[in-house]
């Protein structure tokens, strides 16, 4: 038997159907990812630190789920993603002083810039290879591919700005879903970026709470 015969009995529990969602054949990859990618989006409401390792779950059931969809880019970046998650969690519980847990912060202008700056060449390039590759959406993919990284970049250094990164993305991530027919995901996309709104309305709200108390030298 192959490796590719081996992998795919492997994966195959994964995408078994389990029902119809108008053209979506919802397979078990695609609900995990809804129940495991809400989770760990309302975790990182809270500024919770658990949100790495529910998002490497995330990761590896949008993986088979993307792959299976042609979306070769969003297939890769779940690999990027699962190695940034490992990174971000390290950095959220020892990345403060004297390997504290890293506090909540806003991304300098020089930086916000420089992230800014890559998004187009990195989006020029992503979609370069993506039509070579034949990908069923290159220039989208790659977008939201670019978009995902800065984002998640930001939220590894646990900065406020990741949200607004977040919701760019999921303004393209919905209608590109729903026209793959992944409706379930379309929907997941959905709730994510109504998220990215709360999420970011609480960050701003704990920094601002977190000023005067330091200001009078007390602890955050």
């Amino acid at each position: 038997m192959s490796v590719a015969d081996t992998l795919n009995d492997l994966l195959a529990p994964l995408n078994h159907q389990l029902f119809l969602l108008g053209q979506d054949a919802v397979t078990t990859a695609e609900l995990l990812g809804f129940a495991t990618g809400a989770v760990c989006v309302w975790l990182c409401v809270r500024a919770s630190s658990w949100n790495f390792p529910v998002g490497i779950a995330n990761n590896l059931f949008f993986l088979v789920l993307f792959w299976g969809a042609r979306l070769y880019a969003d297939a890769a970046l779940q690999v990027v993603f699962l190695l940034l998650a490992a990174h971000g969690w390290l950095r959220w519980l020892r990345g403060g002083d004297r390997r504290s847990r890293r506090p909540m912060g806003h991304a300098s202008p020089a930086g916000l810039l420089v992230l800014l700056a890559l998004l187009v060449p990195a989006t020029w390039a992503l979609t370069v290879i993506l039509t070579r590759a034949h990908d069923s959406a290159p220039f989208w993919d790659a977008l939201t591919t670019a978009l995902s990284l800065a984002a998640q970049w930001l939220l590894n250094a646990k900065q406020v700005e990741n949200w607004y990164f977040w919701i760019a993305a999921d303004l393209v991530y919905i209608p590109l879903y729903a026209a793959k027919d992944l409706v379930l995901t379309a929907v997941v996309y959905v709730l994510f970026l109504g998220l990215c709104g709360v999420g970011l309305r609480s960050w701003l709200r704990e920094l601002a709470a977190a000023r005067p108390a330091a200001v009078a030298g007390v602890p955050a």
